[in-house]
């Protein structure tokens, strides 16, 4: 059996094979339309290796460090809230730095915030960068109970 293929017909009883011949025009001519409405588009390749609107990292530096500082400037640390704390500012500090409309960017936002306890804390991370093009940009706001630290790095998107 092996190397055969075997062919099998199964029909429906009371049920005539549907042809095209069936089918109006109008209805051909809908369901051509319906397929060319759903082709992708494809553009071609600009080969542009730089962006008209470059990263320009005061200016999210500074857009950080006015967000901290709006919404950490009567709080106290408090280690429950201070993760959804983090992820709302980190939204919002994505938020703003989209509105500056750097073409040819995606973003990474990353927001810490640290108890002050006496303790020394680093921060490390690790990418795969391109030096000339990717950049990132920090902001820190400190108050007696805790320490805030916004990470944004910029990566460049062909």
């Amino acid at each position: 059996m092996k190397g055969k293929r075997t062919q099998s017909n199964y029909e429906a009883l009371g049920m005539a094979p549907v042809e095209e011949e069936y089918f109006t025009d109008s209805v051909k001519t809908k369901q051509l339309a319906f397929k060319a409405n759903r082709a992708k588009i494809r553009y071609a390749n600009t080969y542009r290796l730089e962006s008209h609107n470059k990263f320009r990292d005061y200016l999210v530096r500074d857009r950080a460090q006015a967000i901290l500082t709006n919404k950490l400037q009567q709080d106290k640390y408090d280690g429950v809230s201070s993760p959804s704390l983090c992820a709302s500012i980190s939204e919002e500090i994505l938020k703003a730095v989209k509105e500056l409309d750097f073409d040819r960017y995606k973003y990474v936002v990353s927001v810490l915030i640290v108890e002050k306890a006496g303790q020394a804390i680093n921060v490390a991370s690790r990418w795969v960068w391109d030096a000339q093009r990717d950049t990132w940009v920090s902001a820190k706001y400190e108050t007696e109970t805790f320490i805030a630290l916004a990470l944004v790095m910029a990566c460049y998107y062909d």
